[in-house]
């Protein structure tokens, strides 16, 4: 899965937001492995320090917990993931009902203009 970088913000956030979302989305497991840093640093064409910081983004939010013996590991608290879930929808949510009242819809116009059949 390819990491998609852009300058508008430190390269670090981006990482962790997308990991993120690999998380909630269950491409990484609950409870499972997580790969190594040098391993996601490779994959994303980044320094291994940059994707460091994005997994010590992850481990403070408790999306990430590390055992000694077997490395990263996703948590296995559902309540974690449905709760970046619900967050990340809520900010998707308000980013969709700003950028709609910039075009004049009010919220509830955003809202049904969602529902309804386009072609």
């Amino acid at each position: 899965m390819d990491f998609r970088l852009k300058d508008s913000r430190p390269i670090w956030q981006q990482l962790a937001e997308q990991l993120r979302r690999r998380i909630v989305t269950g491409v990484y497991a609950p409870g499972g492995r997580f790969p190594p840093v040098r391993e996601l640093a490779a994959e994303a064409g980044v320094n291994p320090n940059t994707m460091q910081r994005a997994l010590t983004q992850l481990e403070s939010e408790g999306l990430l917990v590390t055992n000694r013996t077997a490395g990263r590991c996703v948590t296995e608290e559902a309540s974690v993931i449905e709760g970046t879930r619900e967050r990340l929808a809520g900010e998707l949510a308000d980013e969709f009902a700003e950028d709609m009242g910039m075009l004049g819809y009010s919220r509830s116009e955003a809202a049904a203009f969602l529902t309804r059949e386009r072609e």
